[in-house]
């Protein structure tokens, strides 16, 4: 059997495959926790500055490719991140699907489920 847990690279980089709740929350949650602290050490001013522009540039290919795979993971192609763009509701539509459906159970049509492997570890 194939191994498919789940690398850093790949997680944050490929837009192929599919994950489960539990790594797209770790994420997220990582995302806020440093969105946070970088406000701490920056300016609060009315306009973008250039390091928070950077930072959301730095966090946008790693949040799309993680959020293309939960999209895969509920058996909907990666089109739906293009959700995203309807103002308000757009965006908690996506967290919705993304972070409280579960995904399919078993293979789909892009790939296997990823909380397969843990119930053949568990027996």
């Amino acid at each position: 059997m194939k191994d498919y847990r789940i690398s850093g690279a790949w997680l944050l980089f490929s837009f192929k495959g599919r994950i489960s709740r539990k790594p797209y929350w770790i994420f997220n949650l990582c995302i806020f926790i440093g969105g946070l602290t970088f406000g701490l050490f920056t300016e609060p001013s009315e306009e973008i500055n250039k390091y928070q522009l950077m930072f959301m540039l730095w966090i946008l290919w790693p949040s799309l490719a993680v959020q293309a795979k939960r999209w895969h993971d509920i058996n909907k192609s990666a089109l739906w991140l293009l959700i995203n763009f309807i103002p308000i509701a757009g965006p908690l539509w996506a967290l919705v699907e993304n972070g409280f459906r579960r995904g399919t159970s078993g293979p789909n049509r892009f790939g296997p489920d990823p909380l397969e492997d843990r119930k053949d570890e568990e027996n």
